[in-house]
């Protein structure tokens, strides 16, 4: 019990003071190790054991290949395409940025990135066209979680790689979610666009669509490149990162050259560092999450919960009210490494599938990308509409708001939602584990 407080207060102590979460983690985590006897270089033994991981090497191509889609135009290339296909519509812009946001988490998996890549574009051409700033820059935020949701999205390769849980299949299972919210969005827009009258751009002609199309088809056979290696067999999820990012880079390069060959060190340069600041704080989560495991808070955690009631749908919401707590302080990736032990306790307990709870816990993490304190998403949108957060906030909850009723509907309908990983994973769908 004091070993838990140490590693509790310490970690709170440390937030309160400001100290960066990663950092906050691993000196809680090498106290707690200190104050239970046991030797220092278990942290450092645990921190590279939590990294060395082939799955994991899936994170930093895909990083790459968001950052040749902002640096090579292939954005603005989407964009053109999504303007011709869906620009003429009641809320035109709004479903522009997002059938671009769903098409760039299809191939790069990061949220921020497509906060920033998107929104420096989408965010002033909407407030120009007559919508409030505060929605659009909600729009921006919320369509850009979408990257955590639509594969290849590395949330679930974390996931998978710690849970021990078929990453191939995760992908499959983010495909509906990710299409539902974004069409929910896209909903909402036109609502929006209704009630303040918003004018529409001019609709693209038929050709105007076709040389759209062929401008931005290269760049949209990534995801099915990706999607359907794996589902295919043909090749992991890693090595559909890598060759995605190959296929980036010849388009980039080659086909459309837009970045010049001498411009691919600094960009190979800006990824490794940009790697490198999560795979810090998944080396330190991961020593949090062991010392969970270690310490039985997991264990008794999952039996206070399932005392509440063990019915698999009442564990399920508990979980995902949980995990939208969690999310407004902590990242993502970082709640799913220390709380990963937890889970894996009630999934073993409510006698769920590992595929469903992981669906769950992603999409309610992923809310957290537009919750203050933590909020990234919506904070690099509000700084480019140059809005203030508690309005930005006030936007975006009726967004946040028709998100977790499509998360209770992928509690309450699971076989919609699994029927694809069901179909071509079948393998991954022993209970629990």
């Amino acid at each position: 019990m004091i070993s838990v407080l140490i590693l509790l207060g310490s970690f709170l102590a440390l937030i309160s003071l400001r100290v960066p979460i990663a950092f906050a983690i691993g000196v809680a985590s090498l106290v707690t190790v200190l104050s239970l006897g046991l030797p220092p270089t278990s942290v450092i033994n645990q921190m590279v054991s939590n990294i060395n991981s082939f799955a994991l090497l899936a994170v930093p191509f895909f990083l790459l290949l968001g950052r040749l889609m902002n640096d090579s135009g292939i954005t603005d290339r989407l964009m053109t395409f999504a303007q011709s296909m869906v620009g003429h519509i009641r809320g035109g812009l709004g479903h522009i940025n997002v059938l671009v946001s769903m098409m760039f988490a299809s191939m790069s998996g990061s949220a921020a990135a497509d906060t920033a890549s998107v929104g420096a574009i989408m965010i002033p051409a909407m407030t120009k066209a007559g919508y409030p700033a505060p929605f659009a820059v909600a729009l921006t935020a919320t369509s850009s979680t979408l990257g955590v949701i639509i594969p290849p999205s590395i949330l679930f390769v974390i996931y998978g790689a710690f849970g021990n849980i078929s990453i191939a299949a995760l992908f499959l299972a983010g495909i509906l979610p990710g299409l539902l919210i974004g069409l929910v969005q896209m909903g909402y827009t036109y609502y929006v666009a209704s009630t303040y009258n918003v004018a529409n751009p001019e609709k693209v002609d038929f050709r105007g669509r076709i040389r759209a199309g062929k401008t931005a088809a290269p760049v949209l056979l990534i995801p099915i490149i990706i999607l359907g290696g794996i589902t295919s067999g043909f090749f992991t999820a890693t090595e559909a990162a890598s060759i995605a990012a190959l296929t980036g880079l010849v388009l980039a390069v080659v086909v459309y050259r837009s970045v010049k060959p001498r411009q691919l060190f600094e960009l190979l340069t800006s990824t490794v560092v940009a790697y490198s600041l999560p795979m810090f704080a998944v080396a330190a989560a991961g020593i949090m999450g062991w010392l969970i495991a270690y310490l039985g808070i997991a264990r008794e955690v999952a039996d206070f919960i399932i005392s509440v009631s063990d019915h698999p749908v009442a564990v399920m919401v508990m979980v995902m009210i949980f995990c939208l707590i969690v999310g407004t302080v902590l990242s993502p990736m970082t709640a799913v490494i220390i709380f990963l032990p937890i889970i894996q306790e009630l999934t073993a307990l409510g006698q769920i599938s590992d595929i469903h709870m992981a669906l769950v816990v992603c999409l309610s993490l992923a809310v957290g990308l537009t919750t203050p304190p933590y909020g990234i998403c919506l904070l690099i949108a509000a700084q480019i509409g140059n809005v203030s957060m508690p309005r930005a906030f006030l936007a975006v909850l009726p967004i946040i708001g028709l998100t977790v009723l499509v998360i209770l509907s992928v509690v309450f309908v699971p076989e919609l939602y699994l029927y694809l990983p069901r179909t071509f994973f079948p393998q991954s769908f022993g209970i629990a584990g």
